[in-house]
């Protein structure tokens, strides 16, 4: 590569790394070639080699911190690469920032929408390149090609509408349609579905075959195994940074979670027929508002049985966040009543409702789970480590927390060099592990488990699901939300559908997805199993 290059915007371009020059190959319209990205000492992306092709949807499949975003971040000009190459239509770019990766015809649909909620859609369409003279924005010109591409495309959007009154699947349909304003022919989908119901999954997925069968090329960056089987023409696996392999689209899951983690996985929870028990935990009539005053649960009623698994399913941002913080006394309750065996939690502490059984897993495991810096021991006993056997009044007992840990690091199989390691340096898989084992150390009449495996590999996946199993099998009760459906419904014993905070129904685990979208989306029970009823019904003469 020679400085001759220039970057989309005119400005010079500077060869990185060793990285042999991009031939114009034809159908190969994006071309990387030997992409490594390094933070400090972590090689986020390993001399990665990716081809994106026109008329095509090429999967990028692998956990989370494979390193998938990072690459299309360094696509996208978020980022830039420390070597390698990048070749749109054989041309090497170097793009320093996104606007000149979007002059190349790359777009990108974040997983976090990069939205301004109290602008319009139409305001949304043209920020960062507003039409007009004079230094008038014409948004009728925006107006239009809102229409246009709602048309083309059917993505129906109002462009006057407010983005903040959308709900989360239209959000994300203005998202595209600002990256196919741009004149896109490269649209990359970041994690996509991760805010959607199975209907607005279903529908995305049609939006990208149509764009497909247009010409332009997709990359969709996922790590769930059913939708890369449902809409890959080509997969591409990325372990650890670096590129394993391609996948045919009709592998098995069961293969596909094999090239992601590196070795064989069963997708199944075994479980057997829970024995219900006493309600342990009761909530009733539980609201709770933001600070601002906005109220995120709603007069909300809900029982866990002793021995059984209950799953919160909906789409993020409902209130099932804020409700599992409230059971742990985290988050304030404006009205109504937390009971575990009886017993009203409202005026305790954390501590005290922790010391009463309660067991808490948090979502984010980083921030509210455990301290980095600390050792495996010392998270080991967070919660305890004040008190016997691990304290003699104000002394701590060293020789009981080390022995507390080799023992619960061999029980939860925590992958660590040793019991003083400081957790921050294991990975998420072993993370969450020490975060279940300080929480299951100890007799809990209820577990709340908030996204238990999210950022954690298909391996520790596996292990987590049959400890919570464990849980509920020794009699306490447990709560889990969880934004994956898969999840849901291979855990649970009863599921609560949650929606702008109120449970809109309390349905059997074997209820099926198409059941659930619907009510996700704030549809009854009865109707949404109603609909799919009639829907069944039509199918089935259309095919006879």
């Amino acid at each position: 590569m020679a400085d001759a290059v220039r970057g989309t915007d005119g400005g010079p371009g500077r060869g990185r790394g060793d990285a042999e020059p991009v031939p114009a190959d034809a159908g190969i319209g994006l071309r990387l070639r030997q992409i490594t990205k390094r933070f400090g000492s972590l090689v986020a992306n390993d001399r990665v080699d990716l081809d994106i092709r026109p008329g095509e949807i090429h999967c990028l499949l692998g956990e989370n911190g494979a390193g998938k975003s990072t690459l299309m971040n360094v696509l996208y000009g978020l980022l830039q690469p420390d070597e390698g190459e990048i070749a749109v239509d054989g041309v090497p770019r170097i793009f320093n920032n996104p606007k000149q990766a979007i002059n190349a015809g790359i777009g990108m649909v974040h997983q976090h929408f990069m939205l301004v909620d109290v602008f319009s859609v139409a305001e949304n369409m043209i920020l960062g390149r507003e039409p007009g003279s004079g230094g008038m924005l014409n948004l009728g010109t925006a107006r239009r090609r809102v229409r246009e591409l709602s048309k083309r495309y059917g993505l129906q959007v109002d462009p006057d509408a407010l983005v903040e009154d959308l709900p989360v699947g239209v959000q994300q349909r203005v998202e595209i349609l600002k990256a196919l304003a741009n004149d896109a022919e490269y649209l990359i989908f970041d994690e996509p579905t991760a805010v959607l119901t199975p209907q607005e999954i279903d529908e995305l997925m049609q939006v990208m075959r149509t764009l497909r069968d247009e010409g332009k090329a997709i990359v969709f960056i996922t790590h769930k195994l059913r939708e890369v089987r449902a809409i890959a023409d080509r997969i591409t696996v990325i372990r650890r940074g670096a590129v394993v392999g391609e996948a045919d689209p009709g592998d098995s899951e069961s293969k596909l979670a094999e090239m992601m983690v590196g070795r064989q996985v069963s997708l199944l929870v075994s479980k057997l027929q829970h024995k219900t028990g006493d309600v342990r935990l009761q909530l009733s009539g539980v609201t709770i508002a933001s600070p601002a005053g906005a109220v995120m649960v709603d007069d909300l009623d809900l029982d866990v049985a002793g021995g059984e698994i209950v799953c919160i399913a909906g789409v993020q941002g409902n209130g099932q966040s804020e409700l599992a913080e409230a059971i742990i006394g985290t988050v304030e309750v404006r009205s109504g009543d937390i009971r575990v065996d009886g017993r009203s939690m409202i005026k305790l502490t954390p501590k005290q409702r922790i010391r009463v059984g309660l067991g808490f897993v948090p979502e984010d495991r980083q921030h509210d789970g455990f301290v980095g810096e600390y050792s495996v021991a010392e998270n080991l006993v967070l919660n305890t480590f004040d008190e016997p056997p691990f304290a003699r009044g104000a002394a701590l007992n060293l020789t009981k927390i080390n022995q507390n840990a080799v023992e619960l690091v061999e029980e939860f199989d925590i992958r660590t060099q040793a019991i003083d390691t400081p957790v921050g340096s294991l990975s998420g898989g072993n993370q969450q592990k020490v975060v279940l084992a300080r929480e299951m150390s100890r007799e809990l009449s209820v577990l709340i488990a908030s996204q238990p495996t999210r950022g954690v590999d298909v391996g520790a996946i596996e292990f987590l699901h049959q400890r919570l199993v464990s849980a509920r099998d020794r009699g306490s009760a447990v709560l889990i939300v969880s934004t994956e459906l898969d999840e849901v419904s291979a855990l649970a014993d009863r599921i609560a559908v949650m929606y702008r905070g109120k449970i809109i129904g309390v349905v059997d685990a074997n209820t099926s997805r198409e059941v659930l979208g619907m009510m996700m989306a704030g549809m009854s029970a009865e109707d949404a199993r109603a609909q799919a009823s009639q829907l069944t019904s039509e199918t089935e003469g259309v095919v006879t």
